[in-house]
């Protein structure tokens, strides 16, 4: 996964180089969208399969977005990019995977995902020695075992660890925009604590 990481992070800051070259011509405005549609992109597609990395792998695309940041705002090397995420609203790296798997996760249990992804998943409520606890009234997963760090990766643990986490007010929303709304505000919430 190193290596994928290191690839994505340099085609990244290749397009950074080149979004560098026309900021001057582009309002902020436009600059932000462009960073969002060529830079973002790449570091949101599929990036459910880097969660339970270690940070030093996963390094490298939150450089990416600390780079991206400084190209939106301006800002030089030095200055600090925490301030200027929450100004752009955008969740750092780590929260970024968190927000994936909490929508692969909803699309899941809402029955929009393919058959494969539900059936890797198992609800609480159908465990048949949990049938009497209280947990198997709420909307919460089963988290299987393993014996691994590299099991621990795998989506039918981390999905139900992130969704088993979220509050149930979050777990019940009606409609895909709204889940995106409220689980980006839960994450900022979360980062700013």
């Amino acid at each position: 996964m190193k290596q994928h990481v290191n690839r994505v992070a340099s085609s990244c800051f290749f397009h950074l180089r080149r979004l560098r070259q026309i900021k001057r011509l582009v309002t902020l405005e436009a600059t932000n969208q462009l960073v969002a549609a060529v830079i973002l992109g790449r570091l949101d597609y599929c990036n459910s399969v880097v969660a339970g990395l270690p940070w030093s792998t996963v390094a490298p695309l939150q450089r990416v977005q600390n780079a991206a940041v400084r190209l939106v705002l301006g800002l030089s090397p030095r200055d600090h990019v925490s301030p200027a995420l929450l100004e752009l609203h955008w969740l750092p790296v780590y929260y970024r995977i968190q927000f994936e798997l909490g929508l692969l996760m909803y699309v899941a249990h809402n029955g929009q995902s393919p058959m494969y992804i539900c059936d890797a998943l198992t609800p609480v409520s159908r465990v048949p020695s949990c049938a009497r606890l209280r947990s198997a009234d709420t909307t919460d997963y089963l988290v299987p075992k393993t014996r691994t760090k590299f099991g621990e990766r795998a989506f039918c643990v981390s999905g139900p660890l992130v969704w088993n986490s979220l509050p149930e007010s979050l777990r019940t929303v009606d409609s895909i925009t709204t889940i995106r709304r409220r689980l980006k505000t839960h994450f900022l919430n979360i980062y700013l604590s």
